[in-house]
């Protein structure tokens, strides 16, 4: 009997120490998910989302201008936004501003464009401070006359 009761207690402390450590556990899992999570937004990094004219588009009118748009807050005195033609010459001086409606998002006029191939070549500065550069292409065929 006596051996029984001493299993049985053994027993009562391994139930009684697993759910202590089943709750410890727990609250070390919580304590690292909420120091955790400001990290993994801090580490995100700044990127183009979506782009006018797009990656790779194939147009059948000159575009009035190239507008990027981003996931942060850009600083738009640091942005540098260049269209190159076939050449890798510049096509225009203008500058690019933030548009007016978004600070996440950069323009550049553009003059009427010939047929042909253009890089867009980007480097943006957001808010927090990560850079993003880029280049990507579209291409102008047929009419030019604007839309």
């Amino acid at each position: 009997m006596h051996h029984r009761r001493c299993s049985n207690l053994a027993q009562e402390e391994l139930i009684v120490g697993s759910a202590g450590m089943n709750r410890f556990t727990r609250f070390i899992l919580i304590i690292v998910f909420i120091l955790a999570a400001p990290v993994t937004s801090a580490l995100a990094h700044s990127m183009l989302v979506k782009a006018e004219p797009p990656r790779r588009a194939v147009l059948t009118k000159s575009p009035t201008h190239v507008r990027l748009w981003f996931n942060e807050k850009i600083e738009g005195d640091y942005a540098s936004l260049v269209v190159l033609d076939a050449k890798k010459q510049p096509i225009t001086d203008a500058k690019p501003t933030l548009a007016p409606d978004d600070q996440k998002s950069i323009m550049l006029p553009l003059p009427d464009l010939a047929p042909g191939k253009y890089s867009v070549k980007f480097r943006v500065l957001s808010v927090d401070g990560h850079v993003v550069d880029s280049t990507f292409d579209f291409t102008v065929k047929g009419d030019t006359q604007r839309k």
